[in-house]
């Protein structure tokens, strides 16, 4: 089969599954808030929950809409090619306005973070662009594989009480491979270093994830601190990649919070199911991500399986 075939088999296959079209031809419009609600005056957005709060009833995970709550995700680029660096570009347009949002607080040492993962999960980037005078975010990102990719913008407009994420869909074209979700495991390794999961992925009130970091048999405790945490994390649900970004327990520098080896979150998964988890921790002046498959609320089997 060809490369023009296989990404059609492709799109056609992805539009089954989630009802939106990939990378090729004309894509559906996505669901925005828009479309369920008035939106609210400038200056009157609603509040966004706090990060981890998806698992109550009534609140739609972070992510799922490239539109929520008076703010909307526009990407100046839809489809890239894979293995090549090019740029990637957005802005994120106040509704009430129309303009482009120029006044961001910072969370976590930065104004807006920027998850790129494939549809699959295999493939994860947590990058931190560039904003242009006139709201512009932009940077360069390289994808290894072709499929489809969901872009997580995280952020709080300066003024708003909480922040949100908004997500959009991103093609990649090339000789597109469909790939397993990795298998359910409480270890991994990443760059010489081992790292351990210990806790389980609850819904509803939620719990306790720790991961430990070592390295040749030894725990890791001077881990460097990065975007002001020992560590951050990230789940996305399998299938529609609802979005989690999780707050660490503790700071550095608070006269409690210990430099590892392990790290501390509290959270909560929005629904049962299977998960990927992405931990981000710097050591020996290098960011490394450690991945995980878990699955939420006892549900699907420990031994792998599709991630779609």
């Amino acid at each position: 089969m060809n490369t023009g075939l296989k990404i059609t088999a492709f799109a056609a296959a992805v539009a089954a599954t989630f009802g939106t079209a990939y990378g090729v031809g004309t894509g559906i419009d996505p669901v925005t808030d828009r479309d369920k609600a008035p939106t609210a005056r400038h200056g009157e957005h609603e509040s966004e929950q706090p990060e981890g709060d998806g698992g109550k009833a009534g609140h739609t995970p972070g992510g799922l809409q490239i539109s929520d709550r008076g703010y909307t995700l526009e990407l100046a680029e839809t489809r890239l090619t894979a293995d090549k660096k090019q740029p990637l570009r957005f802005t994120v347009v106040d509704d009430a306005t129309g303009r482009n949002v120029t006044a961001y607080a910072k969370e976590h040492d930065k104004e807006l973070h920027l998850i790129v993962a494939s549809r699959d999960l295999t493939t994860y980037r947590h990058l931190h662009p560039t904003r242009a005078a006139d709201g512009t975010w932009s940077t360069d990102v390289r994808l290894p594989e072709a499929g489809g990719y969901r872009v997580f913008a995280d952020f709080r407009p300066k003024g708003a009480k909480e922040g949100l994420t908004l997500g959009a869909d991103l093609g990649v074209a090339g000789a597109y491979e469909p790939r397993e979700l990795p298998a359910h495991s409480t270890t991994t390794k990443v760059d010489g270093y081992d790292v351990t999961l210990k806790g389980e992925l609850k819904t509803g009130a939620g719990g306790d994830l720790t991961l430990s970091v070592a390295r040749n048999g030894r725990p890791v405790t001077d881990l460097q601190p990065y975007l002001g945490a020992y560590g951050h994390l990230v789940a996305l649900r399998s299938g529609d990649l609802a979005y989690l970004h999780v707050h660490p327990n503790g700071t550095p520098g608070d006269g409690k919070t210990e430099a590892g080896p392990g790290i501390s979150f509290g959270t909560a998964a929005p629904s049962k199911g299977a998960y990927r988890l992405f931990l981000d921790f710097k050591h020996g002046g290098k960011v490394r991500t450690a991945a995980f498959t878990v699955y939420a609320g006892g549900a699907g089997e420990k031994g792998g399986g599709h991630a779609h």
